[in-house]
C-alpha cells in the first residue's frame, strides 16, 4: 500500500507542476481569463484524481468496482461553463485533462527512462 501512496503523491506533484507551467504559458500567450479557465479545469482534474485514488484505495477491501460518480464533477463543471458567460468550455476541459498528460508522462518515464520493471511485467 505504501507504493500506492507514493505513486499517488508523485502523480499529484507532476500534475501540479504541469498545471503551473501550462497556466503561465497560457497567460503569456493568450490572456489571464483563458488561463484562469484552464486553472479551474486543472484544479477539477486534481480533485478528480484524488477521488479516483480514494476509489482505488477502497477497491478490494470495501468495494468490488469503481464508482462512476466522479464523472458528475466534470459534467457539473461543463454545465456551469456553458451557462456562465465568463467561463469557456474548451480551456476548462483541456485543464481537466492535465491529469491525463501526467499519466502519459509517468508511463513514458517508467517504460523508457527508468529501470523499474513496474509496467514491463506481463
Amino acid at each position: 500500500m505504501q507504493e500506492f501512496y507514493q505513486l499517488y503523491q508523485e502523480l499529484v506533484l507532476i500534475t501540479l507542476v504541469l498545471t503551473g507551467v501550462v497556466f503561465i504559458s497560457v497567460w503569456i500567450f493568450y490572456s489571464l481569463n483563458i488561463a484562469l479557465n484552464y486553472l479551474l479545469g486543472a484544479c477539477t482534474g486534481v480533485v478528480y484524481l484524488r477521488m479516483l485514488a480514494k476509489d482505488v484505495e477502497r477497491l478490494g477491501r470495501e468495494k468490488q468496482s469503481l464508482s462512476k460518480t466522479r464523472l458528475a464533477l466534470l459534467m457539473a463543471l461543463i454545465l456551469l461553463a456553458s451557462r456562465w458567460n465568463q467561463l469557456q468550455i474548451m480551456p476548462i476541459f483541456l485543464g481537466f485533462l492535465t491529469y491525463k498528460a501526467t499519466l502519459i508522462i509517468y508511463v513514458v518515464r517508467v517504460a523508457f527512462i527508468s529501470d523499474s520493471p513496474k509496467l514491463r511485467q506481463p
